[in-house]
């Protein structure tokens, strides 16, 4: 499928009308923006005029998803940068060079992710999931929050999964040294970015900060997530056996484009496919998992969080 048709379904939305409005006033920064859900994300708010920086671990392929982009859309504004949100060095680092370059971001996505790897420390010696799905997200989301804050309709958008409600923080063990699991540690890590974005919420409110967190997720959605998952019952499950119920990434990057652009989506909305078991189909407000909603984790998270990257957001706490 080429990218023009891949830009039109992205247009067509079953049984809405809605379309991802001119973006040319706005600046985006996207995480993992090569591939999967975030070229998608790219490649629709490139069409709709946006200037996005492609946040990326590996800027070989984050050129080559611009030489896509651009074959197609020739105007596109698009701007590729290194980052390994498995390093908390570099995810400082590119805020220095995001901040010393002048460019002022309106709306951070925060789409990155890596599912069920063997048990693997990061940089600060992390569990890497953990530390890929949220610590980086949460230290690049505090070091840019200033720059939000003076934004056009400034948002982050955290990109969770239907497994959040399957997870949990495992605070006495947050790495794993005791009774590894792939899925249970991806599990917590997507529940502990269900909690950030509620918790971040929850604090931009009581500040009456201008910035509004919206969570989504993209249902069950094919991308190389899972079929290049290392172990290898995750690959054979999740990237061949049920591989004919997954809708394609262009449908899968919708909720989070919607929860990025659409003018009535309110700080705190989850938004994910409509469909059966949310799975797949035209965005919609779904349910958060109440536990991923509890202040008490949610500060607990939070505090814990600012501890490991020493990351501190320019928002007060109201308690």
């Amino acid at each position: 499928m080429t990218l023009s048709a891949i830009s039109g379904k992205l247009c067509h939305m079953s049984k809405q009308s809605w379309t991802v409005p001119n973006q040319s006033d706005r600046v985006f920064v996207i995480t993992g923006a090569n591939s999967g859900l975030g070229l998608a994300t790219t490649l629709e708010l490139a069409r709709k005029g946006a200037r996005v920086i492609l946040a990326v671990r590996d800027e070989a392929k984050g050129r080559r998803a611009v030489a896509r982009i651009t074959a197609d859309q020739p105007a596109a504004r698009l701007e590729v940068r290194r980052l390994d949100l498995a390093d908390l060095d570099m995810v400082r680092a590119f805020a220095v060079r995001l901040r010393a370059d002048g460019v002022r971001p309106d709306v951070l996505v925060n789409n990155a992710g890596v599912m069920a790897p063997p048990r693997t420390l990061s940089a600060q010696g992390h569990e890497l999931q953990f530390a890929v799905n949220h610590l980086g997200h949460f230290a690049l989301t505090g070091l840019l929050f200033d720059l939000l804050a003076q934004g056009n309709d400034p948002r982050v958008v955290t990109v969770t999964s239907t497994n959040h409600r399957q997870g949990r923080i495992f605070f006495d063990d947050l790495a794993g040294e005791h009774g590894y699991s792939p899925m249970r540690f991806y599990n917590q890590s997507k529940f502990a970015n269900a909690a950030f974005g509620w918790e971040l919420h929850r604090r931009l409110t009581a500040a009456g900060s201008p910035v509004r967190s919206v969570l989504a997720h993209p249902g069950y959605t094919a991308t190389n997530l899972q079929t290049s998952a290392p172990i290898g019952l995750v690959k054979l499950v999740f990237g061949r056996i049920l591989s004919p119920l997954a809708q394609s990434p262009d449908r899968g990057a919708l909720p989070q484009l919607y929860a990025a652009a659409a003018a009535e989506v309110d700080s705190g909305h989850f938004l994910g496919p409509g469909g059966p078991a949310e799975l797949r189909g035209a965005p919609k407000r779904v349910p958060l998992a109440p536990a991923a909603a509890d202040a008490q984790t949610g500060r607990r998270l939070w505090d814990l969080s600012e501890r490991l990257t020493g990351v501190r957001f320019a928002i007060p706490d109201a308690g």
